[in-house]
């Protein structure tokens, strides 16, 4: 981790320093965790004394913004993102409609956050932006569509943060959580469904070049695109996998796993033979 901490200019208090760890959480700067540098480092680049840093890390541990692992240092807690409730999430991930809920309230929540990204995004934040966009072409070149979905969501999270506003930022993170944590278990079918990794990778794509061209109008368009397309896709894989489910199981009770043209071509050799003996 960089020197992302700033000397405290004033009187040097416990509480300035609280102030400053709590912005950095709340920007998204520290993320869950994330380890902070050791004490001494940590005191030196606020320059504040040792005592001071630590009945500020105490506090903010109190408080279960931090948290401290034994032999592993001091890291910021898991508290950001979590909008749902285990029993909710729980909930959602068994009632169907929830699903369609979910890309309907993220359609428009993206959509904002495009817009807001084309028209706030730094050049630090193009330039992160644009590191992640190569790693998901990366992705999409070797064919390894766990690790492009991954990196699918890490992109947007990305997007949110460019937009410079913290309730959004916090609300996104939410829903990308629910699916880090698999509550919708269908959406890596979305990249089994042909030409779709192609027309993902696309849609990414045009959201990264309008954010970075800071049209606010198309990186909405694209993103709200982006989402009617991934809810569409989740349909016709479910109804695929459905299908699927479905022609097995006929095969399966209409005489085993058999291929059905050989199966035909033995029972019709049963017949002759049949038909001989007589």
């Amino acid at each position: 981790m960089g020197d992302i901490f700033s000397r405290i200019d004033h009187s040097r208090t416990a509480d300035e320093v609280v102030a400053q760890i709590e912005a950095l959480i709340l920007e998204g700067v520290l993320r869950p965790g994330d380890r902070l540098p050791g004490e001494r480092d940590l005191a030196r680049q606020f320059e504040v004394s040792r005592p001071i840093l630590r009945d500020a890390l105490k506090a903010l541990e109190t408080r279960c913004l931090l948290q401290t692992r034994h032999g592993g240092g001091t890291h910021v807690a898991d508290v950001i993102g979590q909008v749902f409730s285990k029993p909710v999430m729980e909930l959602i991930s068994t009632h169907r409609k929830a699903a369609a809920d979910y890309l309907e309230y993220r359609r428009e929540i993206e959509g904002i956050a495009a817009e807001y990204a084309a028209r706030r995004a730094t050049p630090d934040d193009l330039a992160l932006l644009d590191r992640i966009m190569a790693r998901m072409d990366e992705a999409h070149r070797t064919g390894d569509f766990q690790n492009e979905a991954d990196i699918d969501v890490e992109f947007h999270n990305a997007v949110g943060e460019c937009a410079h506003n913290i309730i959004l930022l916090h609300t996104l993170r939410s829903c990308y959580r629910l699916l880090s944590e698999g509550v919708f278990q269908n959406r890596l079918l979305v990249f089994t469904l042909p030409g779709a990794r192609d027309e993902l990778l696309a849609q990414h794509r045009a959201i990264h070049a309008s954010v970075k061209s800071g049209n606010p109008a198309a990186a909405r368009k694209a993103a709200m695109d982006h989402i009617t397309y991934v809810e569409r896709s989740m349909v016709e894989a479910e109804r695929t996998g459905d299908w699927q489910r479905v022609s097995r199981l006929r095969l399966k009770q209409r005489g085993g796993d058999q291929e059905p043209g050989r199966k035909r071509n033995e029972t019709g050799a049963a017949a002759r033979e049949s038909g001989k003996a007589k």
